[in-house]
């Protein structure tokens, strides 16, 4: 016990005792090279993600310093709560700009998009590992953790999706209102609701296949009382505790509509709005894990019920600088900074496999999305111009990828292959869609005066 207290507040060789101020000049580089190289690379049309990312590598050159105490073990463990919190965040704007409504504008011909944008990614993803791990002899597999879980768990990040790269692009091309843009919208609003429940269900799955259940939480309480091994009947009472959680946020939501609507009326712009909608994001972040679902889950899940309140734009703005100024960027600087720290070290068969994955995560969203498309009777070049839309990933990739990481289910070198995969179909996507409007006039009104 004591060994494991000592642990907690542990240091690195080169720092004779921890100081709490030590934390304070790697969060400032981090925050003032995180905003600068955005803006820098904003300029570009580079999602900020990677000036974010980008900050991380550079304060992270630190550790190549011979005797520094800058970045310890003990302020390496302040940025990691940073970053924890960081993700909550980033999940609850997540779900605050996640709009129900636009996705009853396209109907079922979205839901068909979407649910194929999601299932042939995530099958490109499991097949490739897969195949993969059984060519190498199963160098993919983590100890203690079943491959299966593994392997559709590297499918499972691929189904994420973000259209912001591809919404710019729509409306530089005055298109973003057109039957295309309206669909590529709603998708990417059901891939990301579809995409965080997958993530949740494999995680719990993993969880209850290990030999130890986190007895912790009410999930963990009552499959530790079972004591079965059945594959069959975890997966029952998974789905049962996720069922439940769901039931539970259902209601809790209809209150919270309602009291949310009531504060916005009485109190318009008001910070105590704000820091009460921070307060139940953080709690049902903890409830979400207590039922053995992500806690990323419960964030998202709040952020899309106070999207439907008349406080949503007020909340959004004023949680803004607290979660994209200064808690995200500590997120995405700690997975950079990550890499250099990381005891797997360099792969060669890992990087033909992430090469792989990231060409197999371009291919699946194209033709994924596309064939749903195509089913929803769209022309075959609107149904092209889905599919590319779809591609473009950013930080929800990154979010998926590392709550792998962190439950021992991939290999923390996926980090590497997950910003490849952010920049490359970042730069692509909005080359292709161009290309699939060349020679059409870039505004549809001029088609009716044309015609007229």
């Amino acid at each position: 016990m004591l060994s494991d207290s000592t642990n907690l507040l542990s240091f690195s060789q080169n720092a004779v005792e921890a100081k709490p101020y030590q934390i304070l000049l790697p969060l400032g580089l981090i925050l003032i090279l995180a905003k600068l190289f955005s803006l820098a690379l904003h300029k570009l049309k580079v999602p900020q993600v990677i000036g974010f990312l980008v900050s991380g590598l550079v304060v992270g050159l630190i550790t190549f310093i011979p005797n520094q105490n800058i970045l310890t073990d003990y302020t390496l463990s302040g940025l990691d709560l940073f970053a924890k919190v960081g993700v909550i965040l980033i999940m609850f704007s997540a779900g605050l700009g996640t709009d129900i409504n636009k996705v009853k504008a396209v109907g079922w011909q979205s839901v068909i998009i979407t649910s194929l944008g999601v299932i042939v990614p995530m099958l490109f993803g499991f097949l490739l590992s897969f195949t993969f791990d059984k060519i190498t002899g199963g160098q993919l597999e983590i100890p203690g953790i079943s491959p299966i879980y593994t392997e559709i768990y590297y499918g499972v990040v691929l189904t994420a999706t973000s259209v912001s790269i591809t919404v710019a692009t729509l409306k530089e091309l005055g298109r973003l209102d057109s039957k295309v843009g309206m669909s590529l919208v709603s998708a990417a609003i059901l891939d990301d609701i579809i995409g965080i429940i997958l993530l949740s269900l494999v995680l719990s799955l993993a969880k209850s296949g290990s030999s130890t259940n986190d007895t912790s939480t009410f999930a963990g309480m009552i499959m530790q009382a079972t004591g079965s091994t059945s594959t069959a009947l975890n997966v029952g009472l998974i789905i049962l505790f996720m069922l439940l959680f769901f039931a539970l946020t259902f209601g809790a939501g209809i209150l919270l509509k309602k009291l949310f609507n009531w504060l916005g009326s009485k109190y318009p712009h008001h910070i105590r709005i704000t820091i009460l909608a921070l307060g139940v994001c953080f709690i049902w972040s903890y409830l979400a894990e207590y039922f053995n679902i992500a806690d990323i889950t419960g964030a998202y899940l709040i952020g899309l019920i106070l999207a439907r309140t008349n406080t949503e734009h007020y909340i959004d703005h004023r949680s803004e600088t607290l979660a994209d100024n200064i808690f995200a960027p500590v997120f995405f600087a700690c997975i950079a900074m990550n890499m250099y720290t990381s005891k797997t070290g360099f792969d060669v068969h890992f990087m033909v496999f992430g090469l792989l994955w990231v060409v197999f995560g371009l291919l699946g969203k194209v033709v994924g999305a596309g064939t749903g498309a195509l089913i929803s009777k769209y022309s075959f070049k609107d149904s092209l111009r889905v599919g590319i839309g779809m591609m473009a990933r950013a930080e929800v990739v990154i979010v998926c990828a590392q709550k792998g990481v962190d439950g021992g289910l991939i290999s923390s070198q996926l980090m590497v292959y997950t910003l490849v995969l952010i920049l490359v179909s970042s730069f692509l996507t909005p080359i292709f869609l161009k290309l699939t409007y060349k020679n059409e006039p870039s505004d549809p009104t001029k088609l009716t005066k044309e015609n007229n």
